[in-house]
């Protein structure tokens, strides 16, 4: 595969936060910088354009009711979408760096069960208000379910903008098991949903390494012939195995110890051999990360 052809995102904003010192507590998680120390964003999203990313998301992922609350999301989730969005414009300001408005899960990562389609429709608007005008692009991500996508390319409306859905995958599943979206709901048709919805790439995120690859392969096969219609990606995170039963919020997870830079690269390349042609990182990849793959994947 050419490396011309593979683009490069960034790594976990919120991790990365914590890890510089930045505000940062649950449940607010990476929303607190914003209303507390909003310089903090501006160095994660700089350390991850300097170690090569080209794509760069925002830091809107925790501006939403689950993460500040009902009343602050009211007051103030428009305006704190707007300052994630300018943070991130102003950081690549001079680069060619793009910039991916983030759309979380509306209702809970991980959390299907808690989908509401008119209460998802009313956040996503706010979000896309926000940060639309700073924005290249959009990416969905860490979506449980397909009634979650629907409801951003519904709440998009007529934006122009491409958007790139990311689903979030069942962890530690048997060898032999298909892979699934934490829904329950299979990759093939997770294929069929984005072709529907004319989505530019297709994505898995904020899993485990290990549930990367077969959901490509699956994504790969089911595409078949309208392989051109849509990229594939991968940004995985560096927890352990989050289960079913897992509640948002509930718990700092823990980061693995066995995926460093030269390990996370090893499955990288792996990805790429598969057929990814969007790479980055989730929760606990950091800028060290960024930088190997760009030295070894694109260099």
């Amino acid at each position: 595969m050419s490396q011309a052809t593979l683009t490069l995102l960034d790594g976990g904003m919120g991790r990365e936060l914590k890890r510089v010192g930045a505000p940062f507590r649950q449940p607010e998680w990476s929303a607190l910088a914003l209303l507390q120390g909003p310089d903090y964003v501006t160095q994660v999203h700089r350390a991850f354009i300097d170690a090569g990313a080209q794509v760069i998301t925002t830091n809107s992922y925790a501006v939403v009711p689950f993460h500040i609350g009902e009343a602050r999301f009211a007051s103030e989730g428009r305006g704190l979408a707007a300052l994630a969005g300018r943070l991130a414009r102003e950081a690549a300001a001079g680069t060619a760096v793009q910039v991916a408005g983030s759309l979380p899960p509306a209702l809970g990562s991980y959390r299907p069960d808690l989908f509401d389609q008119p209460r998802a429709l009313a956040i996503h608007r706010e979000l896309i208000d926000g940060l639309g005008p700073h924005v290249d692009l959009w990416l969905a991500e860490t979506q449980s379910s397909l009634a979650e996508a629907r409801a951003v390319r519904e709440a998009l409306g007529d934006d122009g903008k491409p958007l790139w859905l990311s689903f979030t995958l069942v962890d530690a599943c048997a060898p032999s098991d298909a892979p699934r979206l934490r829904s329950g709901e299979r990759v093939t048709q997770a294929v069929d949903v984005a072709l529907e919805l004319g989505v530019s790439a297709l994505l898995f995120n904020c899993s485990q390494p290990e549930s990367m690859g077969p959901a490509l392969i699956e994504a790969r096969q089911a595409l078949g012939a309208r392989a051109a219609e849509l990229r594939l990606g991968v940004y995985a995170n560096a927890f352990a195995p989050v289960s079913e039963e897992a509640q948002a919020n509930d718990t700092l997870l823990d980061i693995r110890a066995d995926l460093g830079p030269a390990a996370y690269l090893q499955w990288a390349q792996r990805w790429v051999e598969e057929g990814a042609l969007i790479v980055g990182g989730c929760c606990g990849i950091g800028p060290e990360h960024i930088r190997q793959l760009h030295q070894q994947l694109q260099a």
